[in-house]
């Protein structure tokens, strides 16, 4: 099938490539040039694990292509998903839709055929209809339909969600366009199996409600995790103990520092907004949103306990990203937690596998490290902010040999508490002796 990604994102540069890899004909469209031109070089503008050999082998069966003219393609698409970003407005937990509406207005003047355009973009309940009105009033062919089918790509591990996915949710009542998706996604294994359909609007609200309860899956564990800490017991054990029970499940239920990346944050404060909106206002979602600003502070008092003034001391960070196999910062909690202790008179050098090249992109004059080793080297003490496998592998006592002060704050548990004490560090973590 021939279809048109717009936007090329994490979710359209990633669906679009795994659509190819499907057998479909697709051209991913963006604006920007410099991108556009960096990809046709297979320069990806994120790092996810496998995504570059995928565009290049599809690039080169000539079925993945990439242009910033929606003109050149739109008008003969069987599918055209709009897959831009759909960031928070102004801080006030509203979805800002206006690169979706823009996306919609440009591509009605261009429909010539009969066309099914999908929102891949993460929209309030209701963005359809405005979709669907933006296309009545202006475009010219009016046999179209407009389409829900929400992405569940976990960041780090996004081909395999797409190629493998849980579900597949579909949002549509028009039979011909309902023919046309499932047409789509044939070629996955069992996708007579994983496709839901339903309608447009309860489409919209899933990919939220799954965001919004994952979210509670995360924040529940880290108030245990605080709980723990006061009454002596260890919170890994309580989530492997709860997570046994299939009902609940082990995912989703690791304690750290807060949720963050694109979606959880983003969601359910769009969800939450949506809910007070509609005059049935979700106080679960509410307390989530409430508690995961709070643990900001809490997790920078922890570490200001830890070290007990952090004035003038050197701070090792190990982690800016917002979980490890991306290079996405946002809402990271390093973006709390280096502002917060270089106020109190930190000084900070950090390293991360791959989000030093977006760090200054976030951060003013941070220094970087070329290494864990390097980033160590007379720190009066380690902050671990992100779990990578890298921080798992190192040679602990190399690391110690390196410091100042053999001082470490695992907001992450990656380290075994008994071998750190062993070794000879001062240990602080998650909701563990």
């Amino acid at each position: 099938m021939r279809i048109v990604m717009v936007g090329t994102g994490y979710v359209g540069l990633v669906s679009g490539a795994c659509f190819a890899e499907l057998g479909h004909d697709v051209t991913c469209v963006d604006k920007d040039a410099d991108k556009i031109a960096a990809l046709e070089k297979n320069i990806m503008p994120i790092f996810e694990p496998g995504l570059a050999d995928v565009v290049a082998k599809n690039v080169e069966a000539g079925r993945l292509r990439f242009t910033t003219s929606l003109k050149e393609t739109a008008e003969n698409a069987e599918v055209i998903f709009i897959a831009v970003g759909t960031p928070s407005l102004r801080g006030d937990g509203y979805a800002d839709l206006k690169y979706v509406y823009e996306a919609a207005r440009e591509i009605a003047p261009l429909l010539s055929r009969s066309t099914v355009v999908v929102t891949k973009s993460t929209v309030p309940v209701g963005t359809g209809d405005e979709i669907e009105d933006i296309l009545k009033n202006n475009a010219a062919h009016q046999e179209f339909a407009v389409v829900s089918n929400p992405e569940f790509l976990r960041e780090g591990a996004a081909l395999y969600d797409f190629m493998k996915p849980d579900r597949i949710v579909i949002g549509t009542e028009d039979e011909q366009a309902r023919a046309i998706m499932k047409k789509l996604y044939e070629r996955l294994p069992h996708h007579d199996e994983l496709l839901m359909f339903t309608d447009r609007r309860t489409s919209e609200l899933i990919k939220y409600a799954a965001n919004a309860f994952l979210a509670m899956k995360v924040t529940f564990i880290n108030e245990i995790a605080d709980l723990c800490e006061e009454i002596d017991a260890n919170v890994q054990e309580v989530s492997r103990g709860i997570g046994l029970d299939h009902r609940i499940g082990t995912k989703f239920l690791q304690a750290g520092p807060g949720i963050g990346g694109s979606c959880f944050p983003k969601d359910t404060r769009a969800l939450m907004r949506i809910a007070q909106n509609a005059k049935a206002p979700l106080r679960l979602v509410e307390t989530v949103v409430a508690a995961n600003e709070a643990r900001k502070n809490r997790m920078l008092d922890k570490i200001v306990r830890a070290f007990g003034d952090v004035k003038g001391k050197r701070v090792a960070v190990f982690g800016l990203t917002f979980k490890p196999d991306t290079d996405d910062l946002r809402e990271a909690i390093s973006l709390s937690i280096i502002p917060g202790l270089v106020a109190l008179g930190a000084d900070i050098i950090a390293y991360d596998p791959q989000g030093m090249e977006h760090a200054q992109a976030f951060f003013t004059d941070l220094k970087l490290a070329k290494d864990s080793y390097d980033c160590a080297a007379n720190a009066d003490g380690v902050v671990v902010l992100t779990e990578w496998k890298e921080f798992r592998e190192l040679d602990l006592k190399r690391i110690k040999e390196k410091m100042r002060q053999p001082l470490v704050a695992d907001l992450r548990n990656v380290f075994d508490p008994q071998e750190m004490r062993a070794l000879g560090f001062v240990y602080n973590s998650i909701g563990r002796r």
